[in-house]
């Protein structure tokens, strides 16, 4: 493999940014400091730019089957689009059909995987509990590097846990070293608001927003929050989207319990005002859930973000075409939920949170990359610019301009949730592997690249696993 150097550009950490060169060798950084020898190195000239870890998107859903149908974005397409913005690994959902193992549900989506084109790892799905599943969590902690399990509060009928599920798969993934993670909605009340809304007469997009108001997402995150604490395990909110999520969440952390929060760059950057918009096909492109927010809500997101109670960025890039969100048409509960951004999320966080000065480019690294690295606990590995770490870049222009838009952008979806959106700063080229996959609009994306990363549980009494790991991986991992 040939090796690559990155000259003169300004290394930025989650720590600190400095100006170094950074070698690239055998897929790994061998070197970061001034003036490296390029003998035999393909030189890449990053002068008057950032050199930053590629980003970890830890909430997508590629592939995923969903509401009588499968997004629009497979394995390979949806990874291409990720490396094209900056995003060098994803982290997706193995979601099993009720009663379905979760044996046999990781190695299927194992199997759709192996045609991504950048890395990629699971948290996997509690979906329903008996000693199989007991049994099954426990193989996959030990066996498959999963470390993190996630448990759906909402979706009544379908996939929605009860607490008595979420209590024995909280117990079972401390035992485990993992981290529970939750979609904090109170299916019940959502069951209810949904009929309410459709008597009243209410049956188009608009309807969406008001079945799932603040309150349900804020009831159901107290409510994980106070399990998780009883049992004493630290637990990971998935995109929170109103001021009342983040403040339980803050209220939390002050009493010293390990909550950790993540938020979407669409609750970042829109409101609920797109659901009032009379196309339909422009309102049902924005239905995802919890759905966007009225304003003032992305603002309590972005303080979060400062104050260090919410810690990673994501997408939940689940994408449905128009004719799939059509099928919505007359009632908004058969709207597919779902939006893109996989591609978008690095720029338009940079815009709005290091442009406005809400962010430095080393928090902005921190909320995009190795935030999710530490907490999913493949850090140094992934999520930092240093020696042994793998040689996953991305190189940002800082004044280079554009407009976003579902016709330029490389998701296979016919929409775009920021579409008309003008933003600066930008990835000029991305690096997966020390190989250069995106190099100034020329996305150069290699079907089946992308490798499954295995992510060694937490605690001490899994040190053995830990260190077995290691030898497999190209760096240390972090303890």
């Amino acid at each position: 493999m040939t090796s690559l150097l990155i000259r003169g550009g300004t290394v930025v950490n989650a720590d600190r940014a400095f100006r170094a060169d950074v070698l690239c060798a055998e897929g790994r950084i061998a070197a970061v400091g001034d003036k490296l020898d390029a003998t035999g190195a393909t030189v890449l000239d990053a002068d008057g730019r950032y050199v930053m870890p590629g980003g970890i998107d830890p909430h997508t859903h590629m592939q995923l089957p969903f509401m009588g149908t499968t997004t629009a974005d497979d394995f390979y397409t949806g990874t291409a689009a990720g490396l094209a913005g900056g995003t060098t690994t994803i982290i997706d959902f193995v979601i099993p059909d009720p009663q379905e193992p979760l044996m046999a549900a990781f190695r299927k989506w194992r199997g759709w995987a192996e045609k991504a084109a950048s890395d990629y790892s699971f948290h996997v799905a509690v979906t329903w509990w008996d000693d199989t599943v007991h049994r099954d969590m426990g193989l996959l902690v030990q066996e498959e590097g999963v470390n993190s399990f996630k448990h759906f509060m909402a979706y009544k009928n379908a996939i929605m846990c009860s607490d008595e599920t979420l209590v024995n798969s909280f117990r079972r993934a401390l035992e485990l070293g993992a981290m529970p993670t939750v979609h904090a909605e109170n299916g019940e009340l959502v069951f209810l608001l949904q009929a309410d809304m459709k008597a009243l007469g209410i049956t188009g997009p608009e309807g969406h927003p008001l079945s799932r108001p603040p309150a349900v997402e804020a009831e159901a995150a107290q409510r994980a929050i106070a399990i998780a604490d009883v049992l004493n395990v630290p637990i990971y909110v998935v995109h929170v989207s109103c001021a009342e999520s983040a403040e339980a969440i803050a209220r939390a952390r002050a009493r010293g319990q390990r909550v950790y929060g993540e938020v979407l760059a669409g609750h970042l950057t829109l409101d609920d005002g797109v659901y009032r918009d009379p196309r339909f096909e422009f309102a049902a492109g924005h239905v995802m859930s919890p759905p966007f927010r009225p304003k003032g809500h992305a603002e309590a997101l972005w303080r979060g973000l400062q104050a260090g109670h919410l810690h990673t960025t994501a997408t939940d890039h689940c994408t449905f075409c128009a004719d799939q969100k059509a099928a919505g048409l007359g009632d908004f509960t058969k709207i597919p939920n779902g939006c893109g951004g996989v591609e978008e999320r690095l720029a338009v966080i940079w815009d709005e949170g290091v442009n406005t000065g809400r962010l430095t480019p080393s928090e902005f690294v921190a909320v995009t990359s190795a935030n999710a690295a530490k907490l999913f606990n493949i850090y140094p590995r992934k999520g930092c610019i240093a020696p042994g770490a793998d040689a996953d870049l991305v190189l940002w222009d800082p004044t280079a301009t554009k407009t976003l838009s579902a016709r330029t952008q490389h998701s296979k979806v016919d929409f775009n949730i920021f579409e008309g959106r003008t933003v600066t700063g930008l990835a000029t080229h991305t690096v997966s592997q020390g190989r250069v996959v995106f190099a100034d609009g020329d996305l150069r994306a290699e079907r089946g690249a992308g490798r499954h990363i295995k992510r060694p549980p937490f605690g001490p009494q899994f040190d053995a696993l830990a260190r077995k790991a290691a030898l497999e991986a190209p760096v240390p991992v972090a303890r």
